[in-house]
């Protein structure tokens, strides 16, 4: 064959080569900068913990049938019990946990990401909080004390009994941390700050969490306003501390000291078994009224100067954690 009739090789980089089929881009409704958006992954999150509620519902309604219903208590009605409070708490935390640890295989995030680090367990940040909340609630109720508002008027619980219900409303009120921090500033708020930023996110899942406690027989306008402050009280120590320790051990001895210790209302709840015996004296933006001290004037007064003594003793910002 000539030579000259063989017909000469194309070029790879020739402009009559067909270009190859342009890569799809993901839709911008589903996808940004950091990956998919964060209100579509807030979907999924809801969507799993539904299908988790739907499961447990669906086994709890069988064993039931098995077993029969468990008996009521009038005092489960009208008093906080250990054993009632501890098993919503675990429940809601574990549901939560759960659907936080299957949204982190599907973003391959570690679970830690999401507030709790779980290679340092009750660091000192933990106890830190527990001391701020306990002394937090306490000088709310001196303060109602010197304005003649609150009064010690006797003991409840003695002896072995008092130590066993001090013990059990400590745990269930460490789970009481766990339960509602790590719903409202643990993946959500992660998320979101993804999507919104920080603040705005914070206010938002603060809002929320007061818009749940709309569901307490006993809260008020003013109560719920306090539950709002505590929330953004919450996210500033998240921000400052980078996790959720320091936030729990404030929201467990806070609940510890006015439920148990003193034994005052508790979103107009008392707790059986408790330590002390107490009276209130005076006007409801005093006292809190029948909701108790978080609807006093007082706590949002100390909630503000808890926030501000935060920003002043962790000064850095170390949200999300570096050292996870």
């Amino acid at each position: 064959m000539d030579e000259a009739n063989i017909p000469p090789a194309i070029d790879s980089a020739s402009p009559l080569t067909p270009a190859p089929p342009p890569e799809s881009e993901p839709s911008a409704i589903l996808h940004g900068p950091n990956g998919l958006r964060a209100g579509w992954r807030i979907l999924i999150f809801l969507l799993i913990i539904a299908c988790i509620v739907a499961v447990l519902s669906l086994a709890g309604h069988y064993a039931a049938r098995r077993v029969g219903p468990r008996p009521t208590s009038p005092s489960e009605v009208t008093a906080l019990l250990p054993g009632m409070v501890a098993t919503a708490e675990f429940s809601v935390f574990g549901v939560i946990l759960l659907a936080s640890w299957i949204m982190g295989r599907i973003e391959r995030r570690p679970l830690a990401y999401y507030g709790i680090p779980w290679r340092r367990l009750f660091p000192k940040t933990f106890w830190a909080g527990l001391l701020w909340g306990f002394l937090a609630i306490s000088g709310v109720l001196f303060v109602m004390f010197l304005f003649h508002g609150f009064r010690i008027t006797g003991v409840d619980t003695h002896g072995s009994a008092l130590a066993l219900s001090a013990l059990e409303w400590g745990l269930v009120f460490v789970a009481v941390g766990f339960s509602e921090e790590y719903t409202f500033r643990g993946y959500m708020q992660f998320t979101l700050t993804t999507g919104i930023g920080f603040w705005p996110a914070a206010l938002l899942m603060s809002l929320l969490f007061a818009a749940v406690h709309l569901g307490n027989s006993g809260e008020s306008p003013l109560g719920l306003i306090q539950v709002a402050l505590f929330g953004i009280v919450a996210c500033i120590a998240l921000q400052r501390t980078g996790n959720l320790w320091w936030p729990i051990g404030f929201h467990a001895a806070w609940d510890w000291g006015q439920t148990f210790f003193y034994g005052v209302p508790d979103s107009g709840l008392n707790a059986s078994h408790n330590f002390l015996h107490t009276e209130f004296h005076g006007p409801n933006w005093l006292t809190g009224g029948s909701t108790g001290p978080e609807a006093s004037v007082l706590a949002l007064i100390a909630l503000v100067i808890v926030a501000l003594l935060l920003t002043r003793r962790y000064r850095e910002i170390r949200y999300p954690d570096s050292a996870l």
